[in-house]
C-alpha cells in the first residue's frame, strides 16, 4: 500500500477510474430523466438502458482482447476519448429515438471496457500478490466518482433545470482522463 500510495502510474489510474464512474453513473441515474424532459417516449429510457447492458459485453470482451496484443494505457486513453466524443455527439445531434439508441449502443460498446485493462495495468505494475487489494482501491475510486456524477448532476439539475453543465463536465473528466493514461 505504501509504495503504491507513491506510484505516479497507480495514482493515474486510480484517478482516471475515478471519472469512469463519474461517466457511467452519471448515465445511469440521469440519462432516463433527461430524455424524459425531452419529450422522448416512455418506453425508450428503459430500451437505452438495456442497450447499453447488451453492447457492454461485447465491447468489454473486445478490449479484453485487445488488451493482450496493444498498450493497454493507450487503449484506455483511446476509451476515454470515444466516450467523450460520444457525449459530445450526443448533445449536439438532434435527439431522436435512433439517435439517442445509437448513442446507447456506441456508449455500451465502451461502458465498462475500461475495467480488464485497468486490473491489467494494477496487475503488471505490482504483480499478481496485490493484485485484489491495489484494484479494489482503484475501484473505490471509481464509486467515488460514481457516487459525485449521481449527486452533482441532481443538484445542478435543480439549480438550473437542465443537465448541460453535467454533460460538459463529464466530457471534461473523459478528456482528462485520457490525458492522463498517457504516461502511464
Amino acid at each position: 500500500l505504501d509504495r503504491a500510495r507513491r506510484h505516479k502510474d497507480y495514482l493515474l489510474l486510480t484517478a482516471g477510474f475515478f471519472v469512469c464512474g463519474f461517466q457511467i453513473m452519471f448515465i445511469i441515474a440521469h440519462l432516463p430523466n433527461y430524455l424524459n424532459t425531452l419529450g422522448m417516449p416512455d418506453w425508450l429510457p428503459g430500451t437505452v438502458i438495456s442497450v447499453i447492458g447488451i453492447t457492454n459485453l461485447v465491447g468489454t470482451l473486445v478490449f479484453g482482447w485487445l488488451g493482450d496484443r496493444f498498450p493497454k494505457k493507450y487503449l484506455l486513453s483511446a476509451l476515454y476519448l470515444a466516450r467523450s466524443l460520444a457525449f459530445a455527439v450526443f448533445l449536439v445531434v438532434p435527439i431522436s429515438v435512433p439517435s439517442v439508441l445509437t448513442f446507447a449502443f456506441v456508449l455500451g460498446f465502451l461502458w465498462l471496457a475500461t475495467v480488464p485493462l485497468t486490473n491489467a495495468l494494477v496487475g503488471q505494475l505490482f504483480g499478481l500478490r496485490y493484485l485484489a487489494t491495489l484494484a479494489g482501491i482503484v475501484f473505490a475510486s471509481h464509486q467515488l466518482g460514481s457516487f459525485a456524477a449521481v449527486f452533482a448532476g441532481g443538484l445542478l439539475f435543480d439549480v438550473t433545470g437542465s443537465y448541460t453543465l453535467i454533460w460538459q463536465i463529464s466530457i471534461a473528466l473523459g478528456l482528462l482522463a485520457a490525458i492522463l493514461r498517457m504516461p502511464i
